[in-house]
């Protein structure tokens, strides 16, 4: 008896040396196993670095705090487990979960105050056993470095997903999300971004959010080219201080000279985002007596620009089937008038289908009269990054387009091969200059006739960049006050900028992939009884069988 004892303090001694020896090595060295098959909570190398670098504390307040439906419940969990890994790494980052509408007397103004900041509500449906009540979630988290603070969106905005749906591309985004965030406040501004004016481009106020969405991570400003004429080497060696420039639908021609500019920042290295209107077709001049406008084609003096570098935007049209609404007037009742909702054709809702890490889990973008574009053959790597819908097709300018067309019956066969028309194209490689054995517009002791690898982005619409205007105030890019519905203009335009001048490996954060199986409530519904007793009976009658036999073992062991 007295040997079992010493046997038994001295196994009890050892597992103490033990785990005092685990705990003081775990202090000098970290590690976190991660034993999921997806592995969703590894980290990227890229959101490593970023949350090492943060030397000071971050808070994080989740909004994602209430009486959800289970799937909501899901995106809270993973949010919360992804928060506590960032912690793991650095315990600079503090977060919360907080119910901004717990008290109920609060709860209007808080709600108004968080859509004038941009933080919409979203109301949801709670199913309980057939019982349905109506929920407010603000699926939204802020982040807070010293003075500097941003709003992250933790639910991805999927027109026509289901609940499941949204909740799967949002937890795949989780990470992107905050390590962005993250990267925005605690890093110095170094990339500066020039939008480029002087010839008809969109006024400040009609971009105001993606600038105010911009200015958040690089430096931006106006660059005018009228200054070209006079002094065309002095506005080129001012360009090239830049990183990007942004085209954003110009309606007047550019010069030779002004092309020449453009050119050569290109050639030496200039990251460009071109945002071209082909078409002169705008969706306010629909709104007249008539209810028609003639579509024809914009002369901008850059198609021979564009060819030389790999593509041609057509004087074409895109019709789209997969299109978003607009509103109509059809009549009155009484004093009011009555509104109806019709898909209009020639504004796409475009979903990616490429896997690019630029748009991969990305909601819809809304178009606005995009043309579509020719890729051509020389050595420029081509990535299609939007297309059309597979039914839409080409539309011959010029050509009347009128709001009797929502009314329009098709067929199928109307679109038999041709649609999937490319209308944001990617291109990379070492560019050649337009103007390579060809007579200089003005002179250039600089003048350079190839680059080195380089890469830029053509979209076939202008307005895609074009933020509404309610009572002379910008509203968020991507919002349709008429409709209210939020599209992915915003997000689409910030990892195109974000991709072009990303030297941190930030946006291949996008590419992961992450398998959130979710409860199928139907199946739970019609085996409600069959779930119950699985759920709650088994682990009482487990554990009944477990405390019988343990007590059956015990009394047979010392009845001896």
């Amino acid at each position: 008896m007295k040997t079992s004892k010493k046997q038994n303090l001295k196994s009890l001694f050892i597992v103490i040396i033990v785990l005092i020896a685990i705990n003081v090595v775990s202090n000098f060295y970290f590690k976190r196993f991660d034993l999921t098959h997806d592995k969703r909570y590894t980290l990227s190398e890229t959101s490593l670095n970023i949350i090492k670098s943060i030397d000071s504390p971050l808070y994080v307040d989740v909004f994602l705090e209430g009486n959800f439906p289970p799937e909501f419940k899901r995106l809270q969990n993973e949010t919360r487990q992804l928060l506590e890994e960032f912690t793991a790494y650095n315990p600079n980052i503090i977060f919360q979960f907080v119910n901004p509408i717990e008290k109920e007397e609060e709860r209007l103004a808080v709600m108004k105050e968080f859509h004038a900041n941009g933080l919409q509500a979203l109301n949801i449906t709670v199913d309980d056993k057939g019982k349905q009540t109506q929920e407010v979630v603000f699926p939204w988290a802020v982040a807070n470095y010293g003075n500097k603070g941003t709003k992250v969106s933790l639910l991805k905005n999927l027109m026509g997903a289901t609940t499941e749906q949204k909740v799967i591309s949002s937890v795949q985004h989780l990470e992107f999300a905050f390590a962005e965030a993250f990267n925005k406040i605690t890093k110095e501004k170094q990339k500066k971004i020039a939008v480029i004016k002087g010839n008809g481009e969109l006024k400040d106020i009609q971009i105001a959010d993606f600038i105010r969405s911009v200015r958040e991570s690089y430096y931006i400003g106006t660059f005018t080219l009228d200054s070209v004429a006079k002094e065309p080497q002095k506005s080129l060696e001012a360009l090239k201080k830049y990183d990007l420039a942004i085209i954003a639908k110009p309606t007047e021609k550019f010069t030779e000279e002004e092309k020449e500019v453009l050119d050569q920042f290109i050639i030496n290295g200039g990251k460009s985002l071109w945002l071209i209107d082909n078409i002169t077709a705008n969706y306010e001049d629909l709104y007249n007596e008539t209810g028609s406008l003639l579509a024809h084609q914009t002369d901008l003096n850059l198609t021979d620009m564009l060819f030389k570098y790999g593509i041609r935007i057509n004087p074409l049209l895109v019709k789209d089937e997969q299109a978003t609404p607009i509103k109509l007037a059809t009549g009155k009742q009484g004093s009011e008038t009555q509104y109806e909702q019709y898909f209009w054709k020639f504004s796409p809702f475009v979903y990616p289908s490429t896997n690019h890490p630029l748009v991969k889990n990305m909601e819809g973008i809304k178009f606005e009269f995009p043309s579509p574009i020719e890729l051509l053959k020389n050595d420029i790597k081509k990535t299609v990054l939007l297309s059309s819908s597979e039914y839409s097709r080409p539309i011959g300018t010029p050509s009347e387009i009128s709001l009797d067309m929502v009314t329009e019956e098709t067929k199928p066969e109307d679109y038999l091969g041709k649609g999937l028309m490319p209308l944001a194209v990617l291109l990379e490689g070492s560019f050649s200059s337009m103007y390579k054995n060809r007579v200089l517009p003005f002179k250039d002791p600089t003048f350079k006739n190839d680059g080195l690898a380089n890469k830029m982005i053509v979209i076939s619409d202008g307005d895609i960049i074009k933020n509404q205007i309610d009572k002379g105030i910008p509203l968020e890019l991507g919002f349709d006050k008429w409709t209210n519905n939020l599209y992915g203009n915003k997000e689409f335009l910030m990892n195109c900028v974000n991709y072009l001048l990303d030297d941190t490996g930030l946006i291949n954060i996008r590419s992961k992939d992450v398998d959130l199986p979710l409860l199928d409530k139907e199946k739970v519904y019609q085996n409600y009884t069959w779930a119950q007793m699985i759920t709650v009976g088994l682990p009482i009658i487990l554990l009944a069988i477990f405390g019988i036999l343990f007590t059956f073992l015990r009394k047979r062991a010392y009845s001896k």
